[in-house]
């Protein structure tokens, strides 16, 4: 499973629509692979249409094919333009991160144990009257997730694997790292200079490209 983590970091409301903006450009370059993108948790800026934060699976392709994709939205990127919000601001230059999270998913259910539960609050009467939501826990280290976004168990359990499996995923590089952060105060850590990857203008136009990789050109 590989998922990809796309963050504004600590950045103003322009790093969060430089987000929402490379979601659907990650989303395009994905259709045009064949690869499906399923968003699994998203932290909604102030505005509507901006992204704090932004988590994705990525799923429908060949492993390899997955992560030579997934290694274009990993590290920082910058999105240069003019403010969208601020008509006389004179910063141009927006800053945004992305992260990859590889998980093994062969023997990872054997290491979990998931309890069925009442979802709670609003959704109508089906959400109220049935054992839909679910906890998951990693035995190991007690990691515990819940999710009740899905209409149906099935689907909820299958989130909320996903959702363990990145947290799970998180603490190793933070181990590798020598950190001890959580995951929102990771997003602060968005590091400024040297992007990846950068995009100009409104329309989120690429300014360089890198090597090509199989079918698709990953981008430096």
């Amino acid at each position: 499973m590989i998922l990809v983590q796309l963050s504004s970091g600590a950045g103003p409301l322009e790093c969060c629509k430089a987000v929402a903006m490379a979601v659907k450009r990650l989303e395009g370059d994905a259709k045009a692979l064949a690869i499906k993108v399923n968003t699994l948790a998203v932290e909604q800026a102030e505005l509507s249409g901006c992204y704090k934060s932004v988590l994705l699976e990525l799923t429908g392709a060949e492993p390899q094919i997955l992560k030579q994709f997934a290694q274009q939205w990993h590290g920082s990127m910058l999105w240069v333009c003019q403010s969208p919000f601020r008509a006389r601001h004179k910063r141009k230059n927006w800053y945004f991160g992305g992260q990859i999270f590889e998980i093994a998913e062969q023997t990872f259910d054997s290491e979990i144990r998931f309890q069925q539960c009442r979802a709670s609050g609003a959704g109508g009467q089906h959400v109220n009257t049935t054992d839909s939501a679910v906890r998951a826990t990693h035995v190991a280290t007690g990691i515990t997730v819940r999710v009740e976004s899905e209409r149906s168990q099935h689907a909820n359990k299958r989130l909320a694997r996903a959702l363990l499996m990145q947290k799970l995923a998180e603490q190793a590089q933070q181990a590798a790292s020598q950190q001890q952060k959580s995951r929102w105060q990771q997003h602060n850590e968005l590091q400024r200079g040297n992007p990846i990857r950068t995009f100009k203008g409104p329309e989120f136009s690429q300014t360089h490209k890198g090597k090509g990789y199989g079918k698709f050109t990953v981008y430096m």
